[in-house]
Formats: structure tokens, C-alpha cells, sequence
């Protein structure tokens, strides 16, 4: 397992040498620069800010002098905010992303896992119906309507909840329930279907014909293959959701990297998007090598590198 880790994460390195080349250039090719503004500076305060950041140079330099400082994990300094680095950012609105995306997960699981179970075990019963009109309704809406639903009514209608900020659990529930929603749903589907497909194996049936409890077998024997399903798509789907949700982040005005990507293309600051794209890329990869190593630990009978091939 040790050279397989140590293959992907040569492999992951080249991955995320390719990602960044592409946003260079990519950047790069979009007309205008990032001092051109809605009101035009004079040409020498442009001249003194591409002297600044390096911007006179010629763009193969640029590309050089950009690849080396994320080799060093460095992602140079902001062109919108003044005195500021990319990495500042990311220190300081990381924590806040990933605070709301780690609890929208352990609400995702620890509900959408038992309830796709329920879902499988009362197959077209009471509630498999409900079930099956809530996660079609909660995949369905966007999250800016779920959370405009909860802000009006646990916030505005009931004042249960305050509407917008983040610090206290209180502002936190609302910004949880609606990123939530998704994933939550989503691994309800996939847990049922999954379920319902390891219920039906030989080796399931074997275990009844034996006098095995339900309880025996549907936690020991069911529930670790019908889990692999939802640990290939939660590594994935993690990294989306720490990174953070531009509109649940916009909407209860959290101060997280979704907002701040989305203030980046608007203010046209190249080396934000940049960088926080290659930052996503690192933990999107990382995530999936972590997946990867989950399937053996879950499952012993999966073998990673030439074992398993």
C-alpha cells in the first residue's frame, strides 16, 4: 500500500503542476488586465502597479516566477486587496469554510446513511414514500431556495434562528441545514439503492438461511458493502463542500472562500482565482487518495496498486 500512496501522490503533484499551468495561461487570455476598473487609472499609477507585482515582465517569466512560489505553497499577493497575500486569505477564511462544511457533512451522514437504510428495509412502505418525496424535493431545489426558506421562516416568520452572520451555534444551524440538504439526500438515494443491493446477494441470503438476526445481518454483514457506494462519492463531494458554498456563503454573509472566490471574479483578481483553485485541486485530490485508502480499510478483500490489479 506504501509505493501505491507514494505513486499517486507523484501522480497527484503532476495533476495539480497541470491545473495550475492551465489557470496561468487561462487567466492570462482574458481581455483586460486586473487594474482595469469602471473607472480607468492614469497610465502611470497602472505602470507603478504592474512594476509592483511584476507585470512589466514578460509572461513566461510570470509563468516561471508563478509556478516556483506554488511549488513553495506561495500563491502570491492579491491584486484587489493591496498589502495582502492569497495565502492570508485562505488562513483566515479557510477555517470558517470548513467549519460549516464538516458539520453540512456529519448532518449528511449521520442522517442520510440511517435513512437510506430505513428507506431499503420498508421498500414501498409509509416511510419509504416520505422519504422518497423529501430527498426528491431536497435534490431538486437549489440552495439558494432552501436557504431563503429556512431564513424566512425559522428566521423572519418564527425568529427562531437570526437570518445572517456566523460565530455563535445558533447562526450555524441555518447555514449547515441548507448545505446540507443536498448531500443529505443524495446519500439517502445512494444508501437505499445500494442497501437493497447487498440485501439481495447470495452471501445475504446464505446468512438467513443460517438463522442470522436481521440485526447481524444488516450491521455486520450488509452495511460495510453497501457503504462503499457513499465513501467514493463523500470524499469528493467534502472537498466541494469545505471549500465553500458561494450562494449559502453570500446569502448568511459568512465570511468563507466561496465569498471571497466570488468577489475575486468580479473584482478581477487573477491571482485569487488562481490560487484558490489550485488550493481546491489539492484537497479534491487529496480527498479521492483518501477514498482510495478508505476502500481497503472498509473492505479488506480491495487490494490497492498491483495486488488489486
Amino acid at each position: 500500500m506504501t509505493k501505491y500512496i507514494l505513486k499517486r501522490i507523484v501522480m497527484s503533484i503532476f495533476v495539480i503542476f497541470l491545473i495550475a499551468t492551465a489557470t496561468f495561461w487561462l487567466c492570462r487570455a482574458i481581455p483586460g488586465g486586473p487594474f482595469d476598473k469602471e473607472k480607468p487609472l492614469n497610465a502611470t499609477t497602472i505602470a507603478n502597479l504592474n512594476k509592483k507585482f511584476h507585470l512589466d515582465k514578460p509572461v513566461s517569466e510570470q509563468y516561471v516566477d508563478y509556478m516556483v512560489g506554488v511549488a513553495k505553497f506561495d500563491f502570491g499577493p492579491s491584486y484587489y486587496h493591496i498589502n495582502e497575500s492569497v495565502n492570508d486569505y485562505i488562513d483566515r477564511c479557510f477555517p470558517v469554510s470548513m467549519t460549516l462544511g464538516v458539520w453540512a457533512m456529519i448532518v449528511a451522514t449521520l442522517l442520510g446513511i440511517p435513512a437510506g437504510i430505513v428507506s431499503a428495509l420498508k421498500q414501498n412502505g409509509w416511510q419509504d414514500n416520505i422519504l422518497k418525496v423529501l430527498t426528491t424535493l431536497f435534490v431538486s431545489l437549489p440552495n439558494f431556495v432552501i436557504a431563503s426558506g429556512l431564513m424566512y421562516f425559522l428566521g423572519i416568520k418564527l425568529r427562531l434562528l437570526p437570518v445572517s452572520m456566523w460565530g455563535t451555534w445558533k447562526e450555524m444551524v441555518m447555514p449547515v441545514l441548507a448545505l446540507a440538504a443536498y448531500p443529505l439526500s443524495y446519500f439517502t438515494k445512494m444508501m437505499k439503492s445500494s442497501m437493497l443491493e447487498v440485501l439481495n446477494s447470495d452471501y445475504i441470503r446464505t446468512a438467513k438461511a443460517k438463522g442470522a438476526s436481521n440485526f447481524i445481518v444488516i450491521y455486520k454483514h450488509a452495511l460495510k458493502n453497501a457503504l462503499l457506494p457513499i465513501i467514493t462519492v463523500m470524499g469528493p463531494m467534502f472537498a466541494s463542500i469545505i471549500t465553500g458554498s458561494f450562494v449559502v456563503e453570500k446569502l448568511f454573509v459568512i465570511p468563507g472562500l466561496g465569498q471571497e472566490f466570488t468577489k475575486s471574479i468580479f473584482n478581477r483578481d487573477y491571482t485569487m482565482i488562481m490560487g484558490l483553485t489550485i488550493f481546491y485541486s489539492i484537497l479534491l485530490i487529496a480527498s479521492i487518495l483518501i477514498v482510495d485508502v478508505l476502500y481497503a480499510v472498509v473492505d479488506p478483500r480491495i487490494k490497492l496498486g498491483k495486488e488489486g490489479k
